[in-house]
This record gives structure tokens, C-alpha cells and sequence, in this order.
């Protein structure tokens, strides 16, 4: 007999992929990428499982929000310093020929910006979200996201011409 999946397994399975991309455009690496899905997936799953808590009528866009907060917030723990001193090997399969130089282009833009800079970008124009939707989770007014979103767009231009 097959047992039933749980509802947070499942959820996790299906978001996966979508947090893991926008984890790696915010971060621009893969294995802190996999750290802030991780840590997201975990916020989820307490959230989900607390007993007084009301359900989670969203539980993607909770996921998102808190992928996004996360990541903002990250720099403020100590073990966002540490640096690994040899590279391990990875047992990943390797990206797609014809995709690779876009993504090194996009990771190179988005790691001269700054991290609100970054998360501006990746959730306005990667994940298609309006000025509104990303204020309200960066907790900024919308004409800051504007104000933010052109002059990054800008250094992205300056820093790709160079």
C-alpha cells in the first residue's frame, strides 16, 4: 500500500524549482542558493505545522516573502562571513551550453548591486512582480522601488558596456 505524501512534502516538491531560481539570482551563488532554500522551506514548515497559527491561505506567496526577507537579512547572521577555503566537487549536472553566458552575464550585472538593489531587480523584472507587490514585501514605499529599480538598471547597463 502507498501512503498518502504529506501536504508539506508536496508543497515543497512543486516549489522547489521557483525558490531555488530566484534564491539563485538573488544570491548569485548556487550553494548559498541551496542554504536560503533551505532556510525558507524550514520557516514554511513551522508555519504550517504551529497550532494557533491561522492557515496559510498562500502558503507560494508566503514561501516567496519569506525567501525574500531571508535573503535581506542574511548578513546579519555571523555565519554570513565565513568563506569556504577549497572547492569541493559537485556530483550537479552541467547547465546548458546556450544558456550559460546569459546567466554569467545576468550573475556578473547582479553582484555589483546591492542586496535591496538586487532583490528589487530579481523580484520587478525576473519575477515579474508589480512596483506595489514588491514594495509591500521589501517594505518600502513604491516610489522607492521605482527610484531603486531604474538606478539599478542603469549600473547593470554601466557595469555590462565595461
Amino acid at each position: 500500500m502507498i501512503e498518502p505524501v504529506p501536504p508539506f512534502e508536496e508543497f515543497a516538491r512543486a516549489r522547489i524549482p521557483h525558490l531555488y531560481r530566484s534564491a539563485w539570482l538573488l544570491t548569485g551563488s548556487r550553494e548559498e542558493a541551496e542554504d536560503l532554500v533551505q532556510d525558507t522551506l524550514a520557516k514554511v514548515y513551522v508555519r504550517m505545522h504551529k497550532r494557533l497559527a491561522p492557515r496559510l491561505e498562500n502558503p507560494a506567496a508566503y514561501a516567496h516573502t519569506a525567501l525574500t526577507r531571508t535573503f535581506l537579512s542574511s548578513r546579519r547572521k555571523r555565519s554570513s562571513t565565513e568563506t569556504p577555503y577549497a572547492d569541493l566537487p559537485e556530483g550537479a549536472a552541467a547547465d546548458h551550453a546556450e544558456a550559460a553566458d546569459l546567466r554569467l552575464s545576468l550573475r556578473h550585472a547582479l553582484a555589483g548591486l546591492p542586496r535591496v538593489d538586487r532583490a528589487v531587480v530579481v523580484l520587478r523584472y525576473l519575477e515579474d512582480r508589480p512596483v506595489d507587490e514588491v514594495a509591500r514585501l521589501l517594505d518600502l514605499s513604491p516610489g522607492a522601488v521605482r527610484n531603486r529599480s531604474m538606478r539599478a538598471l542603469a549600473r547593470m547597463r554601466e557595469r555590462s558596456t565595461r
